[in-house]
C-alpha cells in the first residue's frame, strides 16, 4: 500500500511542478470564501484517485475536491490532499505538498507528504517509522520553550477564529524563540518530524490536511494531539505536534489564551 501511495504522489506532484511554470494560464475558481482551487488540484486529485482505485477498488476514499466520500463504508479510508498550499501555489511561493493517507479503524495505516518542488517525499508506516527520501527521520531535541521554532496558520476560511488565533500566536511569540507561517500544514507536521521546527499547531483544518503528517511526528518520536493534549480528532481538525520535550508546555501555552 505504501508503494502505491508514493507511486500516486510522485506522479501527482510531477503534474504539479510542470504546472508550476505555467500557472499564469490557470484556470482558478473559489470553492466558498477565500478558499481556491485550480485546474492542477482536481487534475493531480485524479490521479491520486485512479492509482488508488486501481489496486484498491473496495477502499474508502476522502479527497479535498471531489465532495463527498467514496465508499464512506469502507473499513480502510484513504485521505486525499492533492495540493495542500494552493494559494502558495497560485501565487508563486514553491511551498506546497502532496499529502496522502491510509487509516482503518480509526488509526493510521500509513503516510506520504511529497514536495515537488524541493523532490522531498516524506513517508511513514505505523510502526515502522519515519523517513524522508529514504533517510530515517527524528524530531528535534529542543528542550526549552525560549529556543523553540513553531508554526502555526489561520486557514483563510476561518476569519471567524481570527481573535482566538491572535491570542494564541501572541502568547507563544513572547514565550519562543521565532515563528514560522509556511501555508502548508502538510509540510509543516512534515518538518516536525524532520526536526526542521520545533512545534507546530493550528485549529480548524480538514481531516485530509493533518491525516498524513499525523502520523509522521508520532513515527519520528512526537506527539501529535489536539490542542488541550488529548487524543486528535481528525474531523475536528485541531492539532498540537511537537517533540516530546515541549508538549506539555504547548498544551500549557494556548491554553492560557482560552483564559484571555
Amino acid at each position: 500500500m505504501l508503494y502505491v501511495a508514493v507511486r500516486a504522489a510522485r506522479r501527482a506532484g510531477d503534474l504539479i511542478a510542470r504546472a508550476f511554470d505555467e500557472r499564469a494560464h490557470l484556470k482558478v475558481h473559489e470553492k466558498s470564501a477565500r478558499d481556491f482551487v485550480t485546474e492542477v488540484d482536481e487534475r493531480a486529485e485524479g490521479i491520486i484517485i485512479r492509482e488508488i482505485q486501481k489496486h484498491y477498488p473496495g477502499h474508502g476514499i476522502v479527497a479535498e475536491e471531489s465532495g463527498g466520500r467514496i465508499n464512506a463504508r469502507a473499513e480502510i479510508q484513504w485521505y486525499i490532499d492533492p495540493l495542500d498550499g494552493t494559494a502558495n501555489f497560485i501565487h508563486g511561493y514553491p511551498h506546497f505538498a502532496v499529502s496522502i493517507a491510509a487509516w482503518k479503524g480509526g488509526r493510521p495505516l500509513l503516510a506520504v507528504i511529497h514536495d515537488p518542488i524541493r523532490n522531498e517525499t516524506f513517508e511513514a508506516r505505523n510502526g515502522n517509522g519515519a523517513f524522508l527520501n529514504r533517510r530515517r527521520l527524528r524530531v528535534s531535541t529542543t528542550e526549552q520553550l525560549a529556543h523553540a521554532f513553531f508554526a502555526s496558520g489561520l486557514p483563510s476560511y476561518r476569519k471567524d477564529q481570527i481573535e482566538l488565533f491572535q491570542r494564541r500566536m501572541d502568547i507563544c511569540m513572547r514565550r519562543c524563540d521565532a515563528y514560522r507561517r509556511g501555508g502548508s500544514a502538510a509540510l509543516d507536521l512534515a518538518y516536525v518530524a524532520a526536526g526542521r521546527i520545533d512545534a507546530y499547531w493550528e485549529a480548524g483544518l480538514c481531516s485530509w490536511d493533518i491525516a498524513a503528517g499525523y502520523l509522521l511526528v508520532q513515527e519520528a518520536g512526537g506527539i501529535a494531539t489536539d490542542l488541550e493534549g488529548r487524543s486528535l480528532e481528525l474531523e475536528k481538525g485541531d492539532i498540537l505536534a511537537t517533540n516530546a520535550r515541549l508538549h506539555a508546555s504547548f498544551v500549557r501555552l494556548l491554553a492560557e489564551a482560552n483564559d484571555v
